[in-house]
């Protein structure tokens, strides 16, 4: 199938770009892929204990990859949402075979730049567009590399970073209509996407103004793709964006409300965490981060979890758990930064 993206030029140039990993031993890289497997078990009942969410039997895999083979699983990822939404482009254009392999071997390579900026940075993740059991991986060298930088407890950082993942695990298996809606709204984005060559052009115009905001520091922190969109694409990204907060904010609420007799150094990781994030990184670690919208991701984190926490305490964790019940009970946007509303809607 002919493609905007090249997703071998992506895979190959990714993991010639990814960032070296930190040094270990055989035998210290041996025991932390074992340490993070028995984490991801004991994440599990934590999980259960905290979201009295019921995840049937697992299926999904635990693998431990390294940043090459987060890439590989990413691109698969990738591609699977991404093809039709290159394959309606490349109808609307029409260009020829060559336009189009040389093309995509452009975008290949910049797909793969991304994918190697952000091999870096993620420490777990739970994927299923490329598999359909779904599968939880655990990026080794990065939890490596950021409890030396940080100087936390190993054993007490990797527990924390599975119960994260786990959770994010049990939303789309505990709730057997999450993974179809999450592909639903992909297709509607997909569909919503306005192919007009002089409405292109327009958001071009706002791309460069969002470039030159990312550059000072400024900027929404949403990324290029919102530039881009369409209006109508953008109602169906504000439902989107109000659905990733609340999975989001759901799995931090989770993770830093696990006991201290459990992590007991959680306090100290927290603390850390939110110092790194207000600290940011270097000049242009934040304007990439900018321009691919994890600044957006993070407020998504801190104002998903304040309404996690808030409707929690109006009317307790089973009542919260009313928002698992169907899309009509999921938040809005605007119902994520206003919990009391989403208690009123769906609580009366």
């Amino acid at each position: 199938m002919t493609s905007l993206v090249d997703w071998s030029v992506a895979e190959r140039s990714a993991k010639a770009l990814a960032p070296q990993p930190p040094a270990i031993s055989p035998d210290q890289a041996q025991a932390t892929v074992a340490e993070l497997r028995l984490a991801a078990d004991r994440a599990a009942g934590l999980v259960a204990e905290l979201t009295r969410l019921t995840e049937p039997a697992v299926t999904a895999a635990t693998v431990v990859v390294d940043r090459p083979g987060w890439i590989a699983a990413n691109v698969a990822s990738m591609s699977t949402v991404m093809d039709p939404l290159t394959e309606k482009l490349i109808a609307a254009k029409n260009p020829g075979r060559l336009t189009t392999a040389v093309g995509g071997r452009v975008t290949g390579a910049q797909a793969g730049a991304v994918l190697a900026f952000l091999s870096g940075k993620v420490l777990g993740q739970y994927e299923f567009f490329s598999v359909h059991n779904g599968q939880l991986l655990l990026v080794a060298p990065n939890l490596v590399a950021v409890e030396r930088a940080l100087k936390l407890d190993p054993s007490d950082f990797r527990l924390w970073v599975c119960v994260h993942e786990v959770t994010h695990r049990v939303q789309f298996t505990a709730v057997p209509w999450m993974r179809e809606h999450m592909l639903t709204e992909i297709q509607a984005l997909t569909d919503a996407l306005d192919l007009d060559p002089e409405a292109i052009r327009e958001r071009v115009k706002g791309v460069v103004t969002e470039l030159a905001k990312a550059a000072r520091g400024g900027g929404d922190g949403n990324g290029l793709l919102a530039a881009l969109t369409s209006p109508e694409a953008r109602v169906v990204m504000d439902r989107v964006t109000g659905f990733m907060s609340l999975i989001e904010g759901h799995a931090e609420y989770v993770m830093n409300a696990v006991p201290p007799a459990v992590i007991a150094s959680q306090a100290d990781i927290e603390r850390k965490f939110a110092a790194r994030r207000r600290r940011g990184a270097n000049p242009l670690d934040r304007l990439l981060r900018s321009l691919l919208g994890m600044d957006a991701k993070t407020r998504q984190y801190t104002q998903g979890s304040e309404f996690v926490r808030s409707v929690v305490d109006q009317v307790g964790l089973d009542g919260f758990n009313a928002v698992w019940t169907s899309q009509e009970t999921l938040p809005s946007k605007a119902e994520i930064t206003a919990p009391s509303t989403w208690v009123k809607r769906v609580h009366g």
